[in-house]
């Protein structure tokens, strides 16, 4: 069967609470395969006789609706599609020139449209700089996610849907699940 890689968005931030061995539970009695998760933040990996991480996706949808009683938007990668994000953050160059403390991907559901993507990479605020590739935009920080102008909110104008992680879990999860 084949592996997905699911980031489920806003769980674990108040009144959204998903404990992950409860997660691991419902998932499995659903009939996903090889059920992990890692940390608190919702990094999920299944197997699914699903063959498409679009149809993964609407599946966990409904099935973490029923189970917890709010909506959890699901942003789903193959493993490969993973490695490869990771394989593209680790390839560029420090736009901030050595200034960045802080590296952060953010996975949307669908490629970012690219007038929305050439907006964020003019993005020209003092220690904070984007990159977007695809269905990902990475970003670049001299200072707290607290202090930065760009957030998750910012990302997600004009109704994208999308959610953060640091890049270190990125690169943590691209080796446990690849």
């Amino acid at each position: 069967m084949p592996a997905y890689v699911v980031f489920l968005r806003a769980v674990n931030i108040a009144p959204r609470w998903v404990k992950m061995a409860l997660l691991r539970e419902v998932l499995t009695a659903e009939g996903f395969g090889e059920v992990e998760t890692y940390i608190q933040s919702g990094n999920v990996r299944v197997t699914s006789s699903l063959r498409s991480a679009r149809k993964v996706g609407r599946h966990l949808e409904d099935v973490l609706e029923t189970a917890f009683g709010f909506t959890i938007p699901c942003i789903v990668r193959t493993p490969a599609e993973l490695a490869a994000v990771a394989a593209y953050a680790d390839s560029l160059d420090d736009p901030l020139g050595g200034a960045t403390q802080r590296r952060y991907v953010t996975f949307f559901t669908e490629p970012v449209p690219k007038d929305r993507a050439e907006e964020l990479a003019a993005w020209n605020v003092r220690g904070e700089r984007l990159r977007a590739n695809g269905s990902e935009i990475y970003w670049w920080l001299d200072k707290s996610t607290h202090e930065a102008r760009m957030s998750n909110a910012v990302l997600e104008r004009g109704g994208l849907v999308a959610t953060t992680r640091d890049l270190k879990v990125v690169r943590a999860l691209a080796e446990r699940w690849t």
